[in-house]
């Protein structure tokens, strides 16, 4: 008896069958126990809703008796409608509690007490209320009989009728006249609904035992015996037996339970299988790996080994690890397999050794615990790497690095390593030191932008991290005075974070040679133009001349001067005056050594006032000028003095070949020959400018050396080689090109392009 009910207390479709039969138990019964509260409520609702109007009947009816004070009427209508079996009374109260009339002729003019079950729902509060609803007008009470009572009260209110009434008046203040209370029987609906009741309960019983015996049934034939062939098989595979199957002619989920224990048994016996030959890969990856590997005891015998370590070594059986190859008597000092022992922990280190052919070896060495079931070490595994060939590029990478360290600090130029983000001096090399007169300890961790003047720091530190060159910084060393430096800027890496590589060249001494040699060439230039410049002077100091001479004429003859024929002459005398004013002006400002000052300037106007030098002389030396410019080109970024210069130089060399060229030709001819043409436009988004002439030309095989300092194609003494050199610089400087081509059909034609104002910062990265 025991063992069968631990056996039902172990059973699956026990435990399911229970649990089911419970939880339709439960349900079931909340079903009934909901069912019949409802019904009873149902029926009580009806019971009081007919009885409502069955009150509202017989007050509808003695309606019309009680206006005409008709008392025997009124009896009449209240005996006959209390014939009827289910009611039991039906009394009129009137407002002091007296019955005035009841299907009962005994409680005729018998007083109620006012605080009885029937008035105490309209007189519990002071005064009565005059509405109340009728949930609160029903009660329900025992009868003698035992059986139940249903009781509604329901007032008589003081109609219109009856205050104006002949008969009888009420006062129009006075709303309530008396009540109607009406008693019925609820013996016959205790019956139906005690009827009901056993019946639902029955029912619910009876499905009960029916879905039980069929839930009982289910679970015996498609759960029970399903998982009875399930444990057999999975019992089956318990033992190793995975070829034979759990047979389930069922598609449910046992049945797919089934198939995935047969998927399990052949995946076990797939698994089992790799395992095997995991087991054998392994082996055979322990005896080829190309390391050194050993299992020690505690006495530090070789328990197992590779086959690396026996062809290097060939041990003997049970030999020590210390002497097997390292050739040692004893432990080694500091041996990790001892501390792996001690503490049951990985431990690494690096030992030196001499290989089997005497050769010195670094290998680099790890130990691990094997411990048993029980968790006992019972031996340690070794595992050396050779890292011999590691240890010699180490020793050649620290040789590289002090070489590569030696070429940074002995750079000529100062070289700064800053981080990106702040642009703080992470390292410098000691070139800083002969430059700006600070060590480099000084330098190391201060901001790379305090080198610059303080009004300009803001401008440049957008410029360092954006731009790879800015040409002619100014930069102030230990003394605060000023040097003029160019910058290249490239990003690096440096110990594991990236950096800036900037290195900077002291270009203070070249730009100053550069200003003496660029002043040079404009002496040089006013030498040339003496002639022309004289020419110039002269046509107005003739104009002035020949008023004052016919003035002192007048005078001396004393004879007078017409006003207009005097206010044109010193009109005359004033323009010219101006005249001489503006070319000295002129002369003078292209004579003053200045600093490069970039602007956006029009180039047609640095062209046009570079001409007004030469106006004169041309046309004295018969040389014509053919204008063809856009009046709308845009700015460009450059120092106009510096370009007046060059645009002077190309035309001093346009006039020396156009008279070397023509100067033995007849007048006739080199009349309409000597022509310089000063063209400019846009050519490929660039301004453009062209100034050609009809001169005597120049070979291909030099046109790539005329930008060269001191090459020259004039005779000795007449030329200096250094305009076209300074040229080509000023160019540059402005971020445009010059090149020379062949005039068409002889002559020459320099081309200068410059990108427009806002490109030129950008292509220049922020040049100065």
């Amino acid at each position: 008896m025991i063992e069968l009910i631990l056996r039902i207390r172990n059973s699956l479709a026990a435990k399911l069958i229970l649990a089911v039969g419970v939880v339709l138990l439960i349900t079931i019964a909340t079903w009934a126990f909901f069912n019949i509260r409802y019904q009873k409520e149902k029926m009580m609702k009806n019971m009081v809703a007919g009885t409502d109007r069955l009150t509202t009947t017989i007050r509808l009816g003695t309606h019309y008796a009680m206006m005409l004070n008709s008392r025997d009427e009124i009896n009449q209508i209240i005996n006959n409608i209390g014939r009827q079996p289910e009611i039991k009374n039906i009394r009129i109260y009137n407002k002091a509690g007296e019955i005035k009339y009841t299907n009962n002729p005994n409680e005729v003019e018998q007083t109620t007490n006012i605080k009885a079950e029937a008035c105490h729902i309209c007189h519990r509060t002071d005064p009565p209320m005059a509405d109340v609803p009728l949930e609160g007008r029903t009660r329900i009470f025992p009868s003698p009989a035992g059986y139940r009572l249903l009781g509604i009260i329901s007032p008589i209110r003081n109609e219109p009728g009856c205050s104006t009434g002949d008969c009888h008046v009420h006062p129009e203040d006075k709303k309530i006249l008396g009540a109607l209370d009406v008693v019925i029987s609820l013996e016959s609906t205790d019956r139906e609904l005690l009827m009901e009741e056993r019946g639902i309960i029955g029912l619910a019983g009876f499905v009960f035992l029916i879905t039980s015996a069929m839930i009982f049934v289910f679970v015996l034939r498609f759960v029970n015996q399903p998982i009875r062939r399930l444990i057999d098989g999975t019992r089956r595979i318990a033992r190793g037996d995975y070829a034979s199957k759990v047979r389930l002619p069922q598609a449910d989920e046992l049945g797919q339970l089934a198939v995935a224990v047969n998927q399990m048994s052949d995946e076990i016996a797939s698994s089992q299988r790799e395992l095997n030959n995991q087991r054998d890969e392994y082996q055979n990856l322990f005896e080829r790996v190309p390391c050194l590997i050993t299992v020690q005891d505690h006495n530090y015998r070789l328990l197992r080994y590779n086959h690396e370590f026996s062809q290097r070594f060939s041990p003997e059986p049970g030999d020590f690890c210390y002497h097997a190859y390292k050739g040692r008597s004893e432990k080694c000092v500091a041996c990790p397999v001892d501390k792996t022992f001690a503490d049951g922990l990985s431990h690494h280190t690096e030992e030196s050794g001499v290989d089997k052919d005497g050769s010195t070896k670094h290998w680099l060495v790890r130990t691990s615990p094997i411990k048993d079931a029980s968790g006992l070490i019972v031996a340690a595994m070794e595992i050396s790497l050779d890292i011999t060939q590691r240890r010699q590029l180490e020793v050649d990478l620290q040789k590289s690095e002090k070489k590569y360290h030696a070429i940074f600090s002995n750079i000529p130029n100062p070289v700064f390593v800053l981080d990106l983000e702040t642009l703080r001096i992470v390292d410098c090399n000691r070139s800083v030191t002969t430059v700006y007169g600070f060590s480099v300890e000084e330098m190391v961790g201060r901001s790379f932008m305090t080198l610059f003047h303080p009004d300009e720091r803001d401008h440049y530190a957008f410029k360092v991290v954006t731009c790879s060159m800015i040409n002619q910084a100014r930069h102030l060393n230990r003394e605060g005075k000023g040097l003029f430096v160019n910058i290249r800027i490239s990003p690096s890496e440096y110990s594991g974070q990236k950096v800036l590589l900037v290195t900077t060249s002291d270009i203070t001494k070249r730009l100053e040679a550069e200003q003496q040699l660029i002043q040079a060439s404009k002496m040089a230039t006013l030498g040339e133009m003496a002639t022309g410049v004289a020419h110039e002077l002269n046509q107005p100091l003739s104009v002035i001349k020949t008023v004052s001479s016919f003035c002192m004429r007048k005078i001396n003859a004393a004879e007078p001067i017409a006003e207009e024929i005097l206010s044109t002459m010193l009109g005359k005398v004033d323009n010219n005056v101006d005249r001489a004013t503006r070319i000295i002006n002129h002369m003078r400002q292209f004579a003053r050594k200045s600093d490069m000052q970039m602007d956006h300037i029009q180039l047609n106007e640095v062209l046009k006032s570079a001409f007004e030098i030469f106006s004169q002389q041309l046309k004295v030396r018969g040389i014509r000028v053919e204008w063809d410019v856009c009046e709308t080109l845009p700015r460009i970024h450059g120092d106009p003095s510096r370009l007046e210069q060059v645009f002077i130089n190309l035309l001093l060399n346009a006039r020396d070949a156009i008279e070397s060229q023509w100067s033995d030709a007849p007048a006739t001819d080199a009349d309409n020959a000597k022509t310089i043409q000063l063209w400019t436009g846009m050519e490929d988004s660039r301004v453009t400018c062209r100034v050609c002439d009809t001169g005597t030309g120049m070979p291909e095989t030099i046109v790539e050396k005329i930008f060269e300092p001191f090459f020259t194609t004039k005779e000795v003494g007449k030329g200096t080689g250094l305009g076209l050199s300074i040229s080509y610089g000023i160019v540059k400087e402005c971020g445009g090109t010059i090149e020379a081509t062949a005039n068409v059909p002889h002559g020459t034609c320099f081309i200068l392009r410059f990108p427009v104002a806002g490109e030129t910062a950008e292509k220049n990265g922020g040049n100065t």
